[in-house]
């Protein structure tokens, strides 16, 4: 086969959906059907083989992006199980970057929940080609129908049905090839296929003909068979529903439960023949040092590229996961990247890996559309571009969202205080979204992350792994600071003169005014001094030197010395003494009139609002909705689907702190709810 042969029959696909909707279950039938394992694995039985981890064991969810392989119908799928907890989002971000399809995976009582929206934001941003499996159908209320209409009025796209569950049979109709589908043996590993019978063909033709419809949009020609009555040949479905899933103008949707074995082999023929290999993916933009920018394709031709998008500790040593775009890579090669403030560094690859979840095998080369393992890399970190010597080139980088929850910690009674640094150095190496600060008041080292549960995963994982003991505080809110009102500050930087003569006299005087600005519009700067005395001119050097006094002042406002955030500053007067006004006296002045204007602006604190979903039976709607009174939340929508309430709303973090463990005592355990990030927020 040839390479280009063999990037055709590559895909390289993504699992994702909310929390519980069955991504790992799913991942694990995909396996066993297609021979990459011998037997299935169970989430609820701590079995799963992409659950490799002990916490994801444990907890019963995936905590990291798992990689690993499957072959079918000559093809070689490349699949990374990705996380449905929300405090998680960084592996799905990260995860979609690299991929070229996706399979959103859908609850079928539930349909479309709040983490789908997430995931299906971060598909959308790299544009990527997805599948739809309605999960679940052999649940009481659990409806496929429904579950689509939910997908095109939530996320605003045309689901294709392509299998539907046959009414009350544990069976699929493919309403391509218009056969019923049986799932039999021991764990449905054999697929019966026979012609749909005309009684269940007549009940179900509402959904081959608005398959045939949709279609036929994309093509003349079929659009003229399809009105004329005539039978499309499945071939020429396939083909054509192919390229308008690449396109992005419809999404096929399959219909199945994985727990129960049941569609996911026709799922598996989708992911061939609807999802893109990589040579169908348009190519990537590059930045080079120069500032042009260099279009790279997936192949062989041109220098070695790749993107690393996750740094792992692996057996306690730093591994980088990269996915290779242009050329091919060996053990020993030397490689360059950009770093993020535009410096060129220089490594060599130790070893090249193949990852089947948690297991490691070493290969001797990678070439284009691989996901592989690096070992040897010290340096290079997420979003890195890895590219041959001489020719560093910048892809995209890995957005990474600001953590929102601390836990002040210190080192246990055995633990050693450096060995801990070290490794807590590693780990935000390896999690972007994770941060280790100081606090200037307090002198606390303090941990930051997405959430309780991320925060909890972290020291279960330093006492298992590097048997570091850790004693944590309650958990601390990130704040912000902002100004509820117009003021001007004036100062005059005049420090008492030096009684060294050879120090030379430093003064400058700035007048500044601020104002508040809506939420979430940052922080605005007008920089169109008047420069005293007249006529005189303001250096370059000391304009600069002006806004970045400004710029320093709002990183610690009067209240909680925090960053400042949502005003506007506005320079009104700069006034210079000749060669006294230093660049050091005017940054001075303007840091001193900023602080002076904050403290005058009625200052106020800015608080973590998070977008809040919960998911719970009807039964305890009432005392759900009293508690989030309680809290101070904004309900925004309650909707009742069957048995369980659908609550969606804001509150402010610091009253979520412990929610999961009140919601359980409140629901006897049936409730469970998302929260997400919406902006900072007066409370």
């Amino acid at each position: 086969m040839s390479k280009h042969a063999t990037l055709a029959r590559l895909r390289n696909i993504g699992i994702a959906a909310h929390v519980d909707a069955g991504k790992t279950t799913l991942t694990e039938r995909i396996l066993f059907y297609t021979g990459a394992s011998h037997k299935i694995g169970e989430v609820h039985d701590g079995t799963a083989h992409m659950d490799y981890l002990a916490e994801e064991q444990r907890h019963g969810i995936t905590i990291t992006a798992a990689v690993t392989k499957a072959p079918w119908h000559d093809h070689l799928i490349q699949i990374i199980d990705t996380p449905g907890h929300v405090d998680f989002t960084i592996e799905v971000e990260r995860a979609m970057r690299v991929l070229d399809g996706a399979i959103l995976v859908l609850d079928g009582v539930r349909g479309v929940e709040p983490q789908t929206e997430t995931v299906w934001r971060q598909r959308t941003r790299f544009h990527l080609p997805a599948i739809f499996f309605v999960n679940k159908l052999d649940r009481p209320g659990a409806d496929f129908a429904k579950a689509l209409e939910h997908v095109a009025k939530r996320l605003k796209v045309n689901p294709v049905a392509v299998t539907v569950p046959a009414p009350g049979q544990a069976a699929v109709v493919h309403l391509i090839d218009r056969t019923l589908l049986r799932f039999t043996g021991d764990q449905g590993e054999s697929v019966v296929s026979e012609p749909c019978p005309a009684d269940l063909w007549d009940e179900l033709a509402s959904w081959r003909e608005a398959l045939l419809l949709t279609v036929a949009d994309l093509d003349d020609r079929l659009a003229d068979q399809v009105l004329a009555g005539a039978e499309p040949d499945p071939a020429e479905l396939r083909r054509i529903l192919r390229l308008g899933t690449l396109a992005g103008r419809l999404f096929p949707a399959y219909g199945g439960s994985a727990l129960r074995n049941l569609g996911i082999q026709p799922l598996l023929d989708g992911i061939v023949d609807f999802l893109p290999a990589p040579t169908d993916r348009p190519p990537a933009l590059a930045r080079r040092p120069d500032g042009q920018v260099e279009s790279v394709s997936i192949g062989d031709q041109g220098t070695f590229v790749a993107l690393a998008f996750k740094v792992q500790l692996w057996d306690g040593r730093r591994h980088v996961f990269a996915r290779i775009y242009r050329n091919r890579l060996h053990p020993g090669d030397a490689l360059e990247f950009l770093t993020a403030d535009g410096q060129t560094q220089r490594e060599q690859v130790a070893r090249i890996f193949d990852v089947d979840a948690g297991k490691k095998t070493k290969v001797a080369e990678a070439g284009p559309g691989a996901i592989v393992l690096l070992a040897g890399l010290r340096r290079a970190t997420t979003g890195d571009t890895l590219c041959g010597p001489g020719h560093p080139l910048a892809l995209e980088r890995i957005e990474a969202r600001e953590p929102v929850l601390s836990l002040a910690i210190e080192p246990g009674p055995d633990t050693d205080p450096e060995r801990l640094l070290e490794v807590l150095d590693k780990l935000t190496q390896e999690d972007p979204t994770l941060r280790i600060e100081e606090d200037p008041e307090t002198g606390q080292r303090l941990l930051k992350g997405m959430g309780e549960l991320h925060l909890q995963i972290l020291l279960e994982r330093l006492e298992r792994e590097f048997h570091l003991h850790v004693r944590a505080g309650f958990p601390a809110v990130a704040v912000r600071e902002t100004v509820c009102a117009v003021a001007s500050g004036d100062a005059l930087y005049a420090p008492p003169p030096s009684p060294d003569p050879r120090v030379p006299e430093r003064i400058a005087r700035v007048a500044v005014r601020i104002a508040p600005l809506a939420r979430g519009a940052g922080t605005r700067l007008i920089d169109t001094p008047h420069i005293r005395p007249d006529g005189a001119e303001a250096t370059p050097a000391q304009r600069a030197a002006v806004v970045e006094g400004v710029h320093q002042a709002l990183t610690a406002g009067p209240l909680q010395g925090v960053p400042v955030q949502d005003i506007e500053v506005e320079i009104l007067e700069v006034e210079l003494f000749g060669a006294s006004s230093s660049t050091e006296a005017v940054a001075a002045a303007a840091n001193k009139a900023v602080r002076k204007a904050l403290a005058a602006a009625k200052p106020a604190l800015l608080h973590p609002v998070m977008a809040v979903d919960i998911l719970a039976p009807t039964d305890n709607l009432g005392a759900i909705l009293g508690d989030l009174q309680a809290r101070q939340a904004l309900i925004q929508e309650t909707l009742a689907q069957g048995e369980t309430a659908i609550i969606s709303g804001e509150v402010a973090l610091e009253r979520l702190l412990g929610y999961t463990t009140a919601l359980r005592s409140l629901t006897q355990g049936r409730g469970q709810f998302t929260m997400q990030f919406a902006r900072f927020d007066l409370v």
